[in-house]
């Protein structure tokens, strides 16, 4: 635990290397057996009865000597320990453990005394003592109390000697509900743990003494940690909804404090579910349109009976392309993926599907820049089809790391374009972004460039039919805004929003591969497929869809208390307030209604080539300035490397 204020509590590590001593009386409780220590508690049980006649008899009968009387009767006595130890033994309460001494054992021990009552009146009637109904009734109460008190005494004495020999947690509970109530009456008996208070936010219970322990104001746990030495805080409000418990969590964590959260009792004996508040949310849900229909139909026989490589394949776009192609039966599906665990997991599972459809299925682990791999692979498996998913894409990552993105994104796009031509493979497509058109990122502009690149060599190409499809933002994938706002969600918030007005064009993925696959049907050559995604969806709306989704409410002024906020952060180096998908000011249509094929201006074979030798230069020389100068020298609304730093 870390210092608060000018006093550090002694920490668990530090009592735990404190030399244990252990105390006799303990050595010697501890070496007793089992039925040692049963036999221990029936006869303290048996040594209570004439302890408790005496006490009766001195209660009931002032004027008699009571220690003569009880000598008088010993025969009785003697009678009655026995019967008491036969009581005892059937109704098992030698075989109660102290610390498991509760109710329904007081419950028996008053069982107890009382046919120990009804014992002694009929000994007393037969040996004709003459005592009267009222001795016996105080008898069995008197024994009673003396039993359950004794067990009382003997628990908190072993537990005060255990504290001296034994190193103990001080646990602060935060929350004085029925759980907490239920978790310190359990910690009161272990033997390592020590429940000091309660903090609780309701006021109603602030000042009270609930199980024994004061109910303190959350405000003082600062105090109350260096005033008490708690080396811990237990959540115990399952009640209360995620985000509140994770804020409360983190303000502790922030005094250098541990804390464990506790599930209900109801929860932990299985009457309700272990769950988490989330609630799954479809993505399509959040679209605002109908999706589209996800069966490819008619261009199936596009991709049956072919060999189809799929670059990236273990990406999100990549997967679902994978598994929408494998549904067309192609002879054979090439995974290209630089990616070990990602290729592993697609590979994993497409061939447990590919049993049903006869497809081989092949796994290159590798590189799109590699230039040697990408021409054998090829080569190899006789590629018809090669749908190019592999791409640097998140925004951010690759504004700080323009060579590794620009090497990936346009290099290895050159490569694999141009040994696709080599190769003779009969289609070759690209998929794209909307963040191509006008870029202010590196991203978007290598992505812009990759388009370019495919372009020239679709002017040139004497066989292979090179196309590109321009889509998006994909709801669901890897990166999206969608499983980082339920990341934010379960952490308590806040979420996260770069501009209250900005908005992104959004697709599901299944629509996204659908379409593309789709266009791959119409190509014929150089054209730039555009998909039509409905209006912009504004993020600031689908941050509250999402929140509302998961079963919250939104905190801001109208609701101050809500369970999460919506934070704005600010647009990042690079980033659009709005997003476009063409570039020229027309489209055509295609036998698709949802694509179309922009009008978009190229380079000529020797301007790309110029471009693709001068960011060879940069990514080889390491130099970031050279490589942003290239994409802003052939990519339309890049701005230059001095503009794009001082907007950073």
């Amino acid at each position: 635990m870390r210092v608060l204020g000018n006093r550090k509590p002694q920490s668990e590590s530090d009592r735990r290397e404190q030399p244990i001593r252990t105390l006799p009386v303990l050595r010697l409780i501890k070496s007793l057996s089992r039925t040692q220590k049963q036999a221990v508690m029936l006869t303290i049980d048996l040594a209570l009865v004439p302890v408790a006649l005496l006490f009766t008899l001195m209660v009931q009968r002032p004027g008699t000597d009571a220690m003569a009387e009880l000598t008088s009767i010993w025969p009785v006595v003697g009678l009655l320990m026995v019967m008491a130890a036969a009581f005892s033994t059937i109704l098992g309460i030698p075989n109660i453990r102290l610390n498991a001494y509760d109710m329904g054992s007081t419950g028996k021990t008053g069982l107890f005394a009382a046919l120990l009552a009804l014992a002694g009146l009929a000994l007393g009637r037969t040996a004709g003592l003459g005592y009267s109904a009222g001795i016996y009734v105080v008898f069995g109460l008197a024994f009673f109390l003396f039993s359950v008190a004794a067990r009382v005494v003997m628990l908190q004495t072993l537990l005060a000697l255990s504290r001296r020999e034994t190193p103990r947690r001080r646990v602060l509970i935060y929350g004085a509900g029925n759980t907490g109530m239920q978790l310190a009456s359990a910690l009161k008996t272990h033997e390592t743990i020590d429940p000091v208070a309660f903090v609780d936010d309701n006021t109603a219970l602030q000042g009270l003494t609930i199980s024994g322990l004061p109910v303190l104001k959350p405000s003082r746990i600062q105090d109350i940690v260096l005033d008490r030495r708690i080396d811990r805080v237990l959540l115990a409000m399952p009640s209360v909804r995620l985000p509140k418990q994770t804020q409360i969590v983190r303000r502790l964590e922030k005094m250098g404090l541990e804390v464990q959260a506790l599930p209900s009792f109801a929860q932990l004996i299985g009457e309700e579910e272990l769950i988490d508040k989330l609630a799954p949310i479809l993505p399509g849900q959040l679209l605002g349109r109908a999706q589209l229909d996800r069966r490819i139909g008619a261009d199936e026989d596009h991709y049956a009976g072919r060999t189809v490589l799929v670059s990236g394949a273990g990406g999100s776009i990549g997967s679902e392309l994978c598994r929408q192609v494998l549904a067309c039966r192609p002879t054979r599906l090439v995974l290209y993926e630089l990616s070990e665990l990602a290729l592993y997991t697609i590979d994993m599972e497409l061939k447990a599907l590919a049993e049903d459809t006869g497809t081989e299925v092949v796994s290159v682990l590798g590189s799109v820049t590699d230039a040697r791999l990408v021409r054998k692979t090829l080569a190899a498996h006789e590629v018809d089809v090669v749908l190019h998913a592999a791409a640097y894409k998140h925004v951010p990552l690759v504004e700080e790391n323009p060579l590794a993105g620009l090497a990936n994104n346009v290099l290895g796009t050159a490569t694999l374009a141009r040994a696709a031509g080599e190769a003779g493979v009969e289609r070759f497509i690209l998929v794209s972004s909307d963040k191509a058109v006008r870029p202010t990122n590196v991203m978007g502009a290598s992505k812009r460039l990759a388009e370019l690149v495919v372009q020239d060599l679709a002017a040139r190409s004497q066989g292979t039919v090179y196309a590109m499809v321009r889509f998006g933002n994909v709801l669901g994938s890897s990166g999206s805004v969608i499983p980082l706002f339920r990341d934010q969600i379960a952490r308590g918030g806040p979420v996260t929003l770069t501009h209250p007005d900005v908005t992104r064009y959004f697709m599901t993925i299944q629509e996204a591969v659908r379409l593309v696959l789709r266009a791959g049907h119409f190509a014929r050559g150089g054209e730039v497929f555009v998909l039509d995604m409905g209006a912009p969806v504004p993020i600031g709306k689908l941050a509250r869809q999402v929140i509302e989704a998961s079963g919250y409410t939104v905190r801001d002024e109208i609701n101050p208390d809500g369970d999460i906020e919506i934070v704005v952060t600010g647009l990042r180096p690079g980033e659009k307030l709005h997003e476009e998908l063409l570039i020229g000011e027309g489209f055509l249509t295609t036998g698709d209604e949802k694509i179309f094929t922009a009008r978009e201006a190229s380079l000529s074979e020797i301007e790309v080539a110029s471009a693709i030798r001068s960011l060879r230069e940069a990514v080889a020389t390491a130099d970031d300035t050279a490589a942003r100068a290239v994409i802003a020298r052939w990519v339309e609304g890049y701005p230059e490397p001095q503009e794009a730093q001082e907007g950073g």
